[in-house]
């Protein structure tokens, strides 16, 4: 194990420098193109490797983030977008809308409601037990009629 250890560095450091050189902005790159470092890191992996970090590195950390998604640090539910905004008028035309879609809701409840009593109380006045009156449908199932 002990005598794989420097082979493991290499590769890591390798690898790391090789990603950090391509991601890096090509105007930040110190000393050589960015071309000429991607070279020497792969040729000469351990001294190309410690000559891209002491050298050709960019000395300020990027501006910017690869990805949008990690610009608040991991937390995406800051970044999704708005229903109606922030402000309080937004929110009161929220709430008067989920308002009115409530009361319309509880209407069309409340007409189902008595549409399903009126027909309970007229099939059963009708056959004398409720809903014994059926009927075929076209399809051959039986149903009751009111």
């Amino acid at each position: 194990m002990l005598r794989a250890l420097p082979v493991i560095v290499e590769l890591a450091l390798l690898v790391y420098c090789l990603i950090d050189c391509i991601q890096s902005d090509t105007d930040r790159v110190r000393n050589l193109s960015k071309g000429w470092w991607v070279v020497l890191i792969v040729v000469l992996p351990i001294a190309g490797g410690i000559a891209w970090l002491v050298a050709g590195r960019p000395l300020t950390p990027r501006t910017h983030v690869p990805w949008p998604s990690t610009t608040t640090a991991g937390f995406p539910e800051y970044e999704r977008p708005r229903r109606y905004g922030d402000d309080a008028a937004a929110e009161e035309r929220r709430r008067a809308e989920e308002r009115r879609s409530d009361e319309l809701h509880e209407q069309m409840l409340r007409d189902w409601e008595a549409q399903l009593r009126a027909r309970e109380q007229g099939g059963a006045g009708a056959s004398g037990t409720a809903g014994t009156t059926g009927t075929t449908r076209t399809d051959g199932t039986e149903h009751d009629r009111p």
